[in-house]
């Protein structure tokens, strides 16, 4: 009996010796841990980069709008919107995003032409998704006291007579990289205003005579 298990036993013996696949066993069992956490980190680079983009569209869109002296024009916002958009093409951002443009500027609602406050006094957008100003649409505190200023409890800005504000609104629909199992598709959203700079006359004109079709009020949506 012990002639007949000895080969067995001496094969168990070299078995448990041997570490040939041990570092292959190993890596075999660290690798869904490693394919995670690998999977994790390219999601939580693209949701930074997303985030930054789309504050990065916000800041330059106002900042940019502002700048414009003089008069300015439709065909100064199409030319704003369509290369603020532009810049958001490597995270989708025609298609899922939406850039809301508003002049902010005094109101005359009070006694005697007094400012009150502040109202919108254009407005345009573009991208095809579908949000609104959380200031309100175009005309907004025109003839009333009810938008005093634009921003949030202890950051707020609002214009001074005779000039304006740029205020830009940038909501963008988050596009996963790898799996929207990890963060889901949130709603990115930012702010940026500027005061405008050298330009005394705020209304928005057409010398281009553009056509209604092309002029982006906020009922346009193209990507």
């Amino acid at each position: 009996m012990n002639a007949t298990w000895s080969p067995f036993r001496s094969f168990a013996a070299r078995l448990r010796r041997c570490e040939g696949g041990l570092a292959f066993t190993e890596f075999a069992m660290a690798l869904p841990v490693l394919s995670t956490l690998g999977l994790c980190g390219l999601e939580s680079a693209n949701l930074a980069m997303a985030h930054l983009r789309v504050a990065n569209i916000a800041m330059m869109t106002a900042d940019n709008a502002s700048r414009v002296r003089d008069s300015i024009d439709e065909s100064n916002v199409i030319e704003l919107l369509t290369g603020a958009k532009m810049t958001g093409d490597n995270i989708d951002f025609r298609n899922n995003g939406r850039i809301i443009l508003s002049s902010i500027e005094p109101n005359t609602a009070g006694t005697n032409g007094a400012t009150t406050g502040q109202w919108i006094r254009w407005q345009r957008c573009d991208g095809v998704k579908n949000a609104s100003s959380r200031y309100g649409a175009q005309g907004t505190g025109q003839t009333s006291a009810t938008l005093q200023s634009v921003g949030t409890a202890g950051n707020t800005i609002s214009a001074s007579s005779g000039t304006a504000v740029m205020v830009v609104e940038v909501v963008y629909d988050y596009q996963p990289l790898v799996s929207d199992a990890i963060f889901g598709t949130p709603e990115i959203r930012y702010e940026s205003a500027f005061n405008v700079r050298q330009r005394t006359n705020q209304a928005l004109t057409n010398t281009s005579s553009l056509s209604a079709a092309r002029i982006r009020t906020c009922n346009w949506r193209q990507p």
